[in-house]
């Protein structure tokens, strides 16, 4: 496992270049609970690291940017401890088993159907969010371990073996829960990756060693990340819950339908790629375009705009034209 040099006689650009990784990956997955794996990855194959160094140096660079991005999300009121503890730990167990056997565990049969599932789960959270917003009758009631300690034992090993899933497993399925706010969800999904990165790095450790680790590398990713930590953290603070859910929502779509869609299933042409992304993104910004509309109304009336049957009340549109007569009866 050998690292390939991004830049032959340029080592100067190359550390640029991941520290710039670093800081797009962080602000990606502070801001929506998920894809850091998956966008630092990407990145660093995009500028042509080889994929094995590529996956232990983000490894390791997690468990630094983990513990920022968790640090950060505590100062600014974004945790919830017990959801930390609850399917952190678990998901520690799930990372190491992961990690120490994926020489001989295979995951790629696995992967399209994964997936699959998170797809669903992405469109559900569209649609929900978009459409509903934040249903705040379940809002503050426990989650349960017995349903935080599996989440955490799959999320956990589904990172370590398939390169990501902590955040694409956790966020929606905490999200879906409807008990607990979408800021604190990935605050708290955030700060239990810590424990979950530390753990698949002691495995991989223990199973690989850390011949072809660049420690350069994984230190520039990481400052990219601690740099990004704060920022990412007050921005999910400020983020409306509606327009996070709906934010949310795409992302899982988007990542999902792009692993499906280069799938042995389906192998799509390069063509239908391109028309898939654009259809979706088109729907994306749209859904996030209503989104924020409905939080302006619903701010502008002090609170959630329903109906008799606590169903989403007429467009903002609506809502302006109906305004002068109330006020008049």
């Amino acid at each position: 496992m050998c690292p390939v040099t991004v830049s032959e006689g340029n080592p100067v650009k190359t550390l640029v270049l991941l520290g710039i990784v670093g800081l797009v990956a962080q602000l990606v997955d502070g801001s929506l609970g998920m894809a850091y794996g998956v966008t630092s990855t990407t990145l660093l194959l995009a500028i042509g690291t080889n994929p094995a160094s590529a996956s232990a140096t983000v490894h390791l660079a997690e468990i630094g940017t983990t513990l920022a991005s968790g640090a950060s999300h505590w100062r600014f009121g974004n945790v919830d401890w017990k959801v930390v503890l609850k399917i952190g730990i678990p998901g520690a167990v799930g990372a190491f088993a992961g990690a120490t056997f994926l020489s001989w565990l295979s995951t790629e049969l696995a992967a399209p159907v994964m997936s699959l599932i998170l797809l669903g789960l992405g469109l559900y959270l569209l649609i929900r969010f978009t459409l509903r917003g934040l249903d705040s009758r379940n809002l503050g009631k426990p989650l349960r371990k017995r349903f935080l300690a599996p989440l955490g034992l799959v999320g956990g090993f589904l990172d370590a073996t398939g390169g990501g899933g902590w955040g694409p497993v956790g966020t929606p399925a905490l999200l879906a829960s409807g008990r607990i706010e979408p800021r604190k969800v990935i605050g708290s999904i955030d700060t239990s990756e810590f424990l979950v990165a530390l753990a698949a790095s002691l495995g991989f450790l223990f199973a690989l060693g850390s011949q072809g680790i660049d420690f350069a590398w994984v230190g520039v990713l990481l400052l990219g990340g601690l740099i990004a930590a704060p920022i990412a953290a007050w921005l999910v603070r400020h983020i409306p819950p509606r327009v996070l859910g709906s934010a949310v929502g795409g992302v899982i779509i988007l990542t999902n339908t792009r692993t499906l869609l280069r799938s042995d299933w389906i192998a799509a042409s390069n063509t239908v790629q391109v028309i898939a992304y654009i259809a979706i993104a088109a729907v994306w910004i749209a859904a996030v375009w209503y989104s924020v509309r409905r939080h302006l109304a619903e701010r502008d009336v002090g609170g959630p705009v329903l109906d008799k049957a606590n169903n989403p009340a007429p467009e903002p549109a609506a809502l302006e034209k109906d305004e002068p007569a109330a006020e008049t009866a």
